[in-house]
């Protein structure tokens, strides 16, 4: 494999071509409730555990899982020099359940970790994979998440993201979301995504009021 330099994720600025900063699709579905986040923050800090640190943590785990699959698809070799062993470790337990998935499932990558802008409405965001799967004729997204759980929103992130790619004159029929476990016995959830169009309704509204509060503040 090539090696090649890694690459510190920060947070992706999307722009128009008019040069006007847009909001990605997770600011926008920030505005939505989690109710589990109240009982899960709550259980952190009956255990000592300062959630900020516990997020942050965990965000590097996902975002160097995110990093070492997309090089594996462009077959180039990650460097995990700037993570500690314990993110290593755990990021790679998350690859081998990818790992495990995919041994059922020819792959045929279209795209990978590309980042797109809807000049249409105003949005941007980064779809992790756009494939070909099994050989079928349809276009499938596929969302990589590393969290305990498949969250309703994270299915109207994958109908935003499907938006993107219809932009990008991409036909994309099919979505799914691929849970990758952080721990050795979470293996892997595999979840088709239906109703995409009454989830990319939802997304507009969230995006409409993610405005109107920008306008009232």
């Amino acid at each position: 494999m090539e090696k090649v330099a890694k690459r510190v994720k920060a947070h992706t600025t999307y722009k128009l071509l008019n040069g006007t900063i847009i909001p990605g699709v997770t600011t926008v579905l920030g505005i939505l409730n989690k109710p589990a986040l109240i009982p899960w923050a709550n259980k952190l800090g009956l255990q000592g555990i300062e959630s900020s640190k516990y997020v942050d943590e965990k965000a590097a785990i996902g975002t160097l899982a995110h990093q070492m699959i997309a090089d594996y698809l462009k077959g180039v070799e990650t460097d995990t020099s700037e993570y500690s062993e314990l993110q290593i470790d755990q990021a790679e337990n998350a690859v081998l359940s990818f790992f495990e998935w995919e041994k059922s499932h020819h792959l045929s990558p279209i795209l990978i970790e590309e980042p797109m802008v809807s000049e249409q409405f105003g949005f941007g965001g980064t779809i992790d994979l756009l494939a070909t799967v099994n050989d079928e004729p349809d276009l499938t997204l596929i969302d990589f998440k590393t969290s305990g759980g498949i969250y309703p929103e994270m299915l109207i992130q994958v109908a935003a993201y499907r938006q993107l790619a219809f932009e990008h004159e991409l036909d994309v029929r099919k979505a799914r979301i691929l849970r990758i476990g952080r721990t050795e016995d979470e293996g892997f959830e595999d979840k088709p995504v239906n109703n995409l169009d009454k989830r990319w309704e939802i997304f507009l509204h969230c995006l409409e009021i993610y405005r109107l509060q920008k306008e009232v503040k």
